[in-house]
């Protein structure tokens, strides 16, 4: 068989294994050969009640030191663009305020032309947004405070 139909039937088998395991993508290295696999999921999130708050201010540009050190804290499992509604001129995932439930999308991270849904880690209220709609995160860096 032919490099081209080993790697084709590599990429069927990973693509395969993405659906089996619910992933979003993988990546393999082996000897001269790096290979990735990704597929975009889509969710679709449907707001339960709007709240008729208008829109926070703008958060600060610089999250504090404590904002990432803060037990509440989420941050960002990725680099990429960070938006705070799933369509421009839609209303956001959540407001300072909003209470939210473990797994509810907060915001999405757009990596690689890529949407990812960024869950709550645990329920509470949204206390602070450390990020503007649109702006570029880094892996690690605080997005939102829940209490």
């Amino acid at each position: 068989m032919s490099k081209a139909g080993v790697d084709q039937e590599l990429i069927r088998q990973l693509a395969s294994l993405l659906k089996e395991t619910d992933l979003s993508e993988i990546e393999i290295e082996t000897g001269s050969l790096k290979l990735r696999v990704a597929r975009q999921v889509n969710q679709v999130t449907v707001p339960v009640a709007a709240p008729a708050v208008a829109p926070a201010a703008a958060a600060p540009a610089a999250p504090a030191p404590t904002d990432a050190s803060h037990p509440g804290a989420l941050t960002s499992p990725m680099v990429g663009t960070a938006y705070l509604a799933a369509e421009p001129g839609a209303a956001p995932f959540v407001t300072v305020g909003s209470k939210v439930t473990a797994g509810q999308t907060v915001l999405i991270i757009e990596a690689m032309k890529t949407m990812n849904h960024i869950p709550a880690q645990r329920a509470g209220t949204v206390t602070k947004i450390l990020v503007d709609d649109g702006q570029p995160v880094e892996y690690g860096e605080p997005l939102v405070i829940i209490e």
